[in-house]
Parts: structure tokens; C-alpha cells; sequence
């Protein structure tokens, strides 16, 4: 999805200079966290509870959890964090992030929604499970499963077997068009 939007976003500025023969200035376009995000950034995570079970390598947080990670954040109701390490150098390191109760990741260009997610920090790898659906301004992709690689930017939208979902097994998307204005002729 994201190679062919780049490939179009290049291709059809192409054609504008080739067409008008005139370099014309570009708008930047919002910087999407599914390429280039820091995933090596500290997480910050605030909640109405926190259980740690240490013996367990986790911490469960729960009640209007609200997730950092560099310009991205996840909101839920529920959050296993699983995590490695101890005490020494090093630290605790975080693994992965379970997320239930409707989770929301959200980037300065894009919003993910979906009713469970789980975000494996060692991969990269951000996957949004159940009634899913991803924004970007005023376009709208859903689906049954979202995967988001962080490393390549590339994000997948699954249907998932028919009559699981609103879509009916299939991916759905809603795109604006560019709007031109009209000359009277």
C-alpha cells in the first residue's frame, strides 16, 4: 500500500513538471510513524493501575492506559507489558505490549484503530486485530487485521474470514480525490 501510494506520489509529480513545464513548489506531506519511527525511544506508560508480576517478566497496567513512544501513542483499557532483564546495567528491556479493550495508535498522519493489538518492540512489529481501521486525513482503509512494519514502513490490511467482521471477510477503503476546480468555459 505504501509503495504504490509512493510510486503514484512520484509518478504523478512527474507528470505535473513534464506537464507544465514549470517547477512548482511542493507541500510537505505529514510524516508517517509507519516509516522511520524511533522505535529505540524510551515508553512511557500511565494508567489508573499497575500489577506487576515479576516472576512473570510483566506488568499489567489497566484503567485509561496511555502509552509514548517517541511521537507515537496507544491508548487502551488494558496493557501486558512483557519484559526482560533485571536488575544490573542493562535494565528492564521491553518486549512486547499486549493491548485489549479497543486500542488506538496514533501518529502525527495516521490513526489506527482496533480491538486488540500487540506491538513486538524486538520486531518492529505492530499488529491491530478485530473491526480495524486505519486513517490517514480523510481516507479510510478496514479490515479484520492491521500490520505495521515499522522497519519498512509497509502496512497490511486483512478481510479475514467472511462474516467475522462489518466488512464481510473483505478489506474496504474510502480515498478523496484531489479536488480541481472547474473553468467555465
Amino acid at each position: 500500500m505504501m509503495g504504490v501510494r509512493f510510486s503514484g506520489i512520484i509518478l504523478a509529480t512527474a507528470a505535473a513538471l513534464a506537464t507544465a513545464g514549470l517547477a512548482q513548489v511542493r507541500q510537505e506531506q505529514p510524516r508517517s510513524a509507519l516509516a522511520g519511527h524511533n522505535t529505540n525511544a524510551p515508553v512511557d506508560v500511565t494508567s489508573d493501575r499497575i500489577e506487576v508480576q515479576d516472576r512473570a517478566d510483566r506488568a499489567v497496567f489497566s484503567g485509561n492506559v496511555h502509552v509514548i513512544q517517541a511521537d507515537m501513542t496507544l491508548d487502551t483499557q488494558r496493557l501486558t507489558v512483557a519484559y526482560s532483564g533485571g536488575q544490573g546495567a542493562n535494565g528492564l528491556q521491553i518486549n512486547r505490549l499486549d493491548a485489549a479493550g479497543g486500542v488506538v495508535v496514533h501518529s502525527p498522519s495516521e490513526t489506527a484503530k482496533g480491538d486488540f493489538g500487540v506491538y513486538d518492540l524486538d520486531r518492529k512489529l505492530i499488529t491491530l486485530i478485530g473491526n480495524v481501521q486505519l486513517t490517514r486525513e480523510n481516507n479510510l482503509v478496514s479490515g479484520s487485521r492491521l500490520v505495521i512494519d515499522l522497519n519498512s514502513g509497509r502496512a497490511v490490511v486483512d478481510g479475514g474470514p467472511p462474516g467475522v467482521n462489518s466488512s464481510g471477510g473483505r478489506v474496504t477503503g474510502h480515498f478523496t480525490v484531489p479536488q480541481q476546480s472547474q473553468q467555465s468555459k
